[in-house]
């Protein structure tokens, strides 16, 4: 694991400023009560690749927070921490992937997305449907549904916001040897 340094408290800083932004400002309605179409988990998803599992953690956990304290309806903490989580599996997962070094083929790709799918899934689908039953009491029937629909909705958004957003990155990498001495 990467040390923990200036680069990457600075990136959970901005990761988590704009996925406030994102998720408070760009939020479509989904049809399911409470639950959004979310464009800020492929930020997420590309925070926690490029900057690790800590950065993603964080990032997910103060941004979520952020935005459940700006709709004043009070912190629902049981996503709070699945956005957290998720962040967490993320970087934890794709820590091997080279995109910080300008590497982000057709394999890495592939890799990005199934690593976030698996995170959305224990995010969405297990974690923040449990914590609400645990927590607040919440219908099992109800909160298994929007855990569902969340984690779908949120796999097909990394998958096309993350995705471009780490190759965008990668491919600003200037590319070792690339650069050559002028005589």
């Amino acid at each position: 694991m990467k040390n923990f340094s200036v680069k990457h408290i600075v990136a959970t800083g901005i990761g988590a400023a704009l996925f406030f932004v994102l998720g408070r400002f760009v939020a479509i309605p989904s049809g399911i009560p409470n639950t959004n179409i979310s464009i800020q988990y492929g930020l997420l998803a590309f925070i926690a690749a490029v900057f690790g599992p800590i950065a993603g953690l964080l990032s997910g956990l103060i941004g979520h927070f952020f935005i459940d304290f700006s709709f004043g309806w009070g912190i629902w903490w049981s996503w709070v921490i699945a956005s957290a989580v998720c962040g967490g599996i993320i970087g934890f997962l794709t820590r091997k992937l080279k995109i910080d070094e300008g590497e982000f083929d057709k394999a890495g790709i592939v890799k990005f997305n199934f690593f976030q799918l698996v995170a959305h899934l224990i995010s969405w689908a297990v974690i923040a449907p449990i914590l609400d039953i645990l927590i607040y009491d919440e219908p099992a029937n109800k909160v298994f549904v929007q855990g569902l629909v969340s984690a779908g909705v949120n796999v097909v958004t990394t998958a096309v916001v993350g995705t471009l957003l780490c190759i965008a990155y990668a491919a600003s990498i200037p590319k070792k040897g690339s650069l050559k001495e002028e005589d």
